[in-house]
């Protein structure tokens, strides 16, 4: 991993090949090894343009959210030195570039006056500006010109390696332009001495995102951008103090606790109530049969017994204010054990089996 600034001299070159476009696409670099054109300030050569090196230029280039501009004699360098302006003659569509055996292609859409000025023999030669490595390898691609000249002065060279360093992630050490020593950076992170590039890279991030958060801090505060993290703080407070809380609005833990306890017996009283009232209305009107349903139902809780009742259907014969809880005339109690119709009916309302009713409410002894 390196840091870079843009202090030292940039790498930044210059070529020139005519205009060669086939049905759909200009040749915008040439394969193999090439050489500086005559009379270039900046940029020797000789460069080196692989399928590798191409490769990793189409997917800078994937990555533009803009067309790559093409100019006049390169008047896009020279535009902030000579305040001229630096007119458009063509499109380089980023996501259009393709290696092919002869070099880096791609699709351009010429302005009308520059396909005039071509077919008119007027510009011959198509220059792009690129930076390169050490081995002159090129790395990118950054524009293109219309020319006839294809050199470019030292001080545009300088504008375009400026360019290039601000708006590329530089981090090969090909594309190094001024390297901070290694153990400074390691010392200012407050790593160890044996830091690896990972912890490096680790260290770094964790202080972008240590930044982000103290930025959405400040912001939260309606603190100012700049403002320290202390600074911040001290906001807090002061907001804090400007606006007590209205203890009027609270009371203690103790009290809310009792007032729980104090509800929750209430209800339960409640239900309890409400539930007794329940079994004595079920076993008065003959819903419930008989007292160890009563008992079985009481445990099950006051859904269980509502659910029962709602189901269940009235029985005359089995009302206490007939009956007093005796068998009522006429039906017959068997002493072996079987149901009578009445009480089978009871266990067919109920959704109860003949053997659990018999078992909640035995035969009486004789």
């Amino acid at each position: 991993m390196t840091t870079h600034s843009l202090h030292s001299k940039p790498r930044v070159a210059v070529c020139a090949l005519s205009v060669q476009t086939t049905s759909d696409k200009t040749r915008l670099m040439p394969a193999g090894t090439f050489h500086a054109p005559r009379g270039a300030a900046e940029g020797t050569g000789p460069w080196h343009l692989t399928s590798e090196a191409a490769q990793a230029i189409i997917r800078l280039a994937a990555g533009r959210s803009t067309d790559i501009a093409l100019d006049y004699e390169h008047q896009t360098l020279y535009a902030e030195i000579n305040g001229k302006p630096a007119p458009a003659s063509g499109w380089l569509d980023p996501r259009s570039l393709e290696w092919r055996d002869d070099g880096l292609y791609g699709s351009i859409t010429w302005t009308a006056a520059a396909s005039a000025a071509i077919d008119a023999n007027e510009y011959r030669y198509l220059s792009p500006v690129f930076p390169y490595d050490a081995n002159g390898v090129p790395l990118d691609l950054l524009h293109l010109a219309l020319t006839n000249t294809p050199a470019i002065d030292e001080g545009a060279a300088q504008l375009a390696a400026a360019r290039m360093a601000i708006t590329h992630d530089v981090n090969d050490d090909a594309q190094e332009i001024d390297t901070v020593k290694r153990e400074q950076l390691i010392q200012t992170l407050g790593l160890a001495a044996s830091a690896t590039d990972e912890q490096i890279d680790t260290a770094i991030a964790a202080l972008k995102a240590a930044k982000a958060d103290a930025d959405a801090f400040r912001t939260a505060l309606g603190a100012k951008d700049d403002a320290k993290p202390s600074e911040a703080v001290a906001a807090l407070k002061a907001s804090s103090a400007a606006a007590p809380a209205d203890m009027s609005q609270y009371v203690p833990v103790e009290v809310y606790q009792e007032a729980t306890q104090q509800l929750a017996a209430l209800k339960s009283g409640s239900e309890t109530a409400e539930l007794d009232a329940l079994i004595k209305e079920g076993l008065d009107d003959g819903r419930i049969p008989g007292q160890k349903t009563a008992d079985w139902l009481r445990t099950k809780g006051i859904a269980a017994c509502k659910a029962h009742l709602e189901g269940a259907p009235s029985i005359a014969a089995l009302k206490s204010t007939q009956t007093q809880g005796k068998p009522p005339e006429g039906a017959e109690v068997k002493g072996d054990g079987k149901l009578t119709e009445t009480e089978l009916a009871v266990c067919k309302s109920m959704g109860i089996s003949p053997e659990k009713y018999r078992e909640a409410n035995p035969v009486p002894a004789a």
